[in-house]
């Protein structure tokens, strides 16, 4: 008889545990879950979540914070082109890839956020950071504009795609066709700090979704 050895996974924090729990829920179509069932699902006390989070509004921004550092790991891990708006336009479709991986949860996550909340938390400043590291230096953006550019697209961009994710979340915009947005919401943004070359690019990519 064949005996195998059974290896004890190393336990998840307890925050994780709870947030993996929240997306199994939203995975199954369960954006109402209660507290309690979220506790179950993720084998903790019932007063575990609010202990941890506070609320359920605190959760989903939680996972919203996730999706945010996931696009942010997979950006550093990835080969930068040289120029600002191209590193800018990379990141969307890094974004855009991270919110498709789940469609069903994020859309959830989104909408969750989108709500009125005592604490709205940091969102826009977390995804504001992704454009200001895709920006960088500011390759190839005009000089006489760059200051200005550094110092107010990241914010744009962050306003400019979140936009697109709720027409996304709100079933207005199919999942095929969220990268084509996203990359055009971006390009309309640049399009006035952008080098003449860059320009040209950005306007062609614009008339693929006229």
């Amino acid at each position: 008889m064949t005996h195998h050895k059974t290896h004890s996974q190393p336990k998840l924090p307890t925050r994780d545990r709870v947030l993996d729990a929240a997306e199994r829920l939203l995975a199954v179509g369960s954006a109402a879950f209660s507290m309690r069932e979220l506790a179950e699902e993720a084998g903790v006390s019932f007063a575990t979540p609010f202990n941890q989070f506070g609320s359920k509004a605190a959760i989903m921004l939680a996972l919203s914070a996730r999706l945010i550092a996931s696009m942010q790991q997979k950006f550093a891990q990835a080969s930068l082109p040289d120029t600002a708006s191209a590193r800018a336009l990379l990141a969307v479709d890094i974004a855009v890839s991270v919110m498709l991986a789940a469609p069903g949860v994020n859309r959830a996550i989104m909408a969750a956020i989108g709500a009125p909340s005592d604490d709205p938390g940091e969102v826009s400043s977390r995804s504001a950071a992704l454009w200001a590291e895709a920006f960088g230096d500011g390759t190839a953006l005009l000089p006489a504009t760059r200051p200005l550019a550094l110092a107010i697209l990241p914010n744009q961009l962050a306003t400019a795609f979140r936009g697109v994710l709720s027409f996304w979340t709100a079933g207005e915009i199919p999942d095929r066709l969220l990268k084509k947005r996203a990359r055009a919401a971006a390009a309309t943004v640049l399009l006035g700090f952008v080098s003449r070359e860059d320009r040209i690019h950005l306007i062609c990519l614009l008339q693929e979704v006229s």
